[in-house]
């Protein structure tokens, strides 16, 4: 039987990708209870292959013994479309179906972030503004209501 395809979501974060994978599912059942593949090898290989414009790296292979669990790649370029593709084996069972491509850009998020700070910045700095015309207007110095003295008139 095959391992996989297991669930592979990604995100970026600045200049990284952040990985989460849920194992694939087994179908062996022991006492009518569906068991885990944690259950049945205690620890999996996982292997991620990061594809860009430059061709597909796989990077070295990893170890889990929990059924859903994340992963950062780091040290990547901003702005650029990266792709993971994940692949789960066991020391008993080498046979798997790697997951679906996943593409996200790097460093997007960030930029949200930035474009968050600077709408927040602007709308701190109208209510400021408005605030002070407010004050100067309830101070007089704008639009005087007060009625000309007798002798100028």
């Amino acid at each position: 039987a095959s391992l996989g395809p297991p669930e592979v979501n990604i995100s970026s974060c600045l200049n990284c990708i952040n990985v989460t994978i849920k194992l694939p599912t087994s179908y062996f059942r022991k006492n009518e209870k569906l068991m885990s593949l944690i259950d049945i090898y205690q620890e999996l290989d996982y292997d991620i292959t990061l594809k860009t414009l430059d061709g597909e790296h796989k990077r070295p292979p990893e170890k889990t013994t929990e059924e859903t669990f994340n992963t950062v790649i780091e040290e990547l370029y901003p702005s650029r479309n990266y792709c993971v593709s994940v692949m789960v084996t066991a020391s008993l069972n080498k046979h798997s179906i790697p997951s679906a491509w996943k593409c996200v850009t790097a460093n997007s998020i960030a930029q949200e972030d930035y474009r968050t700070v600077a709408i927040a910045g602007a709308v701190c700095f109208s209510l400021v503004l408005a605030g002070a015309l407010k004050c100067v207007y309830a101070g007089g110095y704008v639009l005087v209501k007060k009625p000309l003295p007798r002798t100028l008139v």
